[in-house]
C-alpha cells in the first residue's frame, strides 16, 4: 500500500467538520456492499463520506482516496483494491470517481472479485455517473443529494434548529420557531447565498460561477462528446433560462436563438437538468421522476439565479424556484392547469404577502403560499415553511 495515500487520507480527515450532517446522511444504507452518492458540484458529498468514516473509532481496514490523486497516474483503481484487500482492507471510499476514466467497468470488476470489500464512491458529474451506473445495475445503490434546505442552512450557519416537517404538517400549520427569532431576514440571506455548504466562504459568487463553468464547459461536453462551440451554446441556453424562467420552453424558438437543430434542444435541456443547472417542471403524466411533458423550466435554485443573472432576478421567479427546488426532494411536484404547482391532492399558488385566493376559487385543497409573512392561517402558508421539508 502506498503510504502517500494513507497520509492523504489522514490530512483530509483532520480537516473534516463533524458538527453538522446533511439530510442524506441518515437516508443512505451504509451497510450495502457498493454505494454511490451523486449530486451537483459543491453540495457536500465529500464531507459526508469522510464523516461516515470518522464515525468509526477503529479506522483500520478503511481507506479514503480521491480519484484525481496523482497515485492514479500510474496505478488503477482495480490495482489499489487488490493491494488493499491483501492487507486486510474492508472499506474503500473513492471520492470524485467521475474523474477516473473507465471507472464503472473497474468498480464492476472489484464488486465481482472482492466479495468482502465495501466500496463507497461519490461523483459530481451526475451525467457520467448515471451513464456508468447502468453498468453497475444490481450492484450499486445510487443516492442523489441536492443543496442545503432552508432548515439545514439555519442549523449550519445560524445555530437555529428546526425538525423536519412533512408536507402535511406544513399545511396543518405545525411549524413552530423559537421566541425572538424572525425568519424573514434569514430567509432572504438564504435565497441569495445559502444553498451551498460553502456559502460562508469569501468569494461565494466567484466560487459559484466556477461551478457553473466547470459543469457547462467540462462535465456536460465530456459526457456528450461536445466541442467548444456547442458548450458555448449550452451557456447561452442557461442564460436564456435565467432571464426568462419560469417559462414554457419553445423548441423552435430556442433552436433559432442558439442556431442548433430543434432535435438537439430537448437533449441540451436534459443535460442541464441532470447536471443540476436547471429544473424542469413536468405535467402529471410523468411527474418529476417520470417522462411527463415539460411545462415550465426553472434555474435549479435561487442562488444560481443570482449568480447567473446580469441584473437582480425577479422576486416572483425566485419564489417559485425556491418552492419547486425544496419540495421536489420528498415529493412528486407537477404542473397545475389552474395554478403554479400540484403535489398529490394539493394545488399551490405562490406569491407575495398580499397574494389572494381568487385564482384558486373552486379548487379543492388549494393552498396560497405567501412570501414576506411569518405566520400562516387557514389556506395561507408562509413560503419559508416549505424550506423545512428536508
Amino acid at each position: 500500500m502506498d503510504l502517500k495515500l494513507i497520509a492523504y487520507m489522514e490530512e483530509e480527515l483532520k480537516r473534516t467538520p463533524l458538527q453538522f450532517q446533511r439530510y442524506m446522511y441518515d437516508r443512505i444504507l451504509w451497510n450495502d456492499r457498493m454505494i454511490g452518492i451523486i449530486g451537483p458540484r459543491g453540495v457536500g458529498k465529500s464531507t459526508m463520506v469522510k464523516q461516515y468514516l470518522l464515525s468509526h473509532d477503529d479506522r483500520k481496514g478503511w481507506l479514503y482516496v480521491s480519484a484525481d490523486h496523482t497515485y492514479f497516474a500510474n496505478n488503477t483503481i482495480s490495482d489499489l483494491a487488490d493491494d488493499f484487500v491483501k492487507e486486510g482492507g474492508k472499506h474503500l471510499i473513492i471520492d470524485e470517481i467521475h474523474k477516473y476514466d473507465g471507472w464503472s467497468r473497474e468498480l464492476k470488476q472489484i464488486y465481482d472479485v472482492h466479495s468482502d470489500l465495501q466500496v463507497i464512491f461519490t461523483g459530481s458529474s451526475i451525467l457520467d455517473i448515471r451513464k456508468g451506473s447502468a453498468d453497475l445495475s444490481r450492484r450499486a445503490l445510487i443516492f442523489e443529494m441536492q443543496g442545503l434546505s432552508f432548515r439545514e442552512y439555519l442549523e449550519l450557519f445560524q445555530g437555529i434548529r428546526f425538525p423536519v416537517y412533512s408536507l402535511e404538517e406544513i399545511i396543518d400549520h405545525k411549524v413552530q420557531f423559537p421566541d425572538g427569532i424572525h425568519p424573514l431576514p434569514l430567509f432572504r440571506d438564504y435565497l441569495s447565498k445559502g444553498y451551498y455548504p460553502f456559502c460562508n466562504l469569501e468569494g461565494y459568487d466567484i466560487r459559484l460561477q466556477q461551478i457553473v463553468a466547470q459543469t457547462i464547459e467540462v462535465d456536460i461536453p465530456q459526457y456528450a462528446g461536445m466541442n467548444i462551440s456547442t458548450a458555448r451554446k449550452l451557456k447561452r441556453m442557461l442564460a436564456i433560462v435565467s432571464e426568462l424562467s419560469p417559462f414554457k420552453p419553445s423548441v423552435m424558438n430556442l433552436s433559432t436563438e442558439l442556431k442548433v437543430s430543434k432535435n438537439d434542444v430537448p437533449d441540451y435541456m436534459l443535460y442541464l437538468e441532470m447536471a443540476g443547472m436547471i429544473g424542469q417542471l413536468r405535467d402529471e403524466t410523468g411527474g418529476l421522476r417520470g417522462l411527463g411533458k415539460v411545462e415550465k423550466t426553472y434555474v435549479d435554485n435561487p442562488n444560481l439565479m443570482y449568480a447567473i443573472a446580469e441584473t437582480s432576478p425577479n422576486i416572483g421567479n425566485i419564489r417559485e424556484t425556491f418552492f419547486f427546488n425544496q419540495m421536489r426532494v420528498n415529493n412528486d411536484v407537477v404542473s397545475s392547469k389552474v395554478s403554479d404547482f400540484r403535489i398529490g391532492k394539493y394545488t399551490f399558488e405562490v406569491g407575495g404577502a398580499k397574494k389572494g385566493k381568487k385564482q384558486l376559487d373552486g379548487v379543492s385543497n388549494g393552498i396560497i403560499v405567501r412570501d414576506d409573512i411569518e405566520y400562516g392561517h387557514n389556506e395561507f402558508i408562509p413560503l419559508w415553511h416549505f424550506g423545512l421539508n428536508y
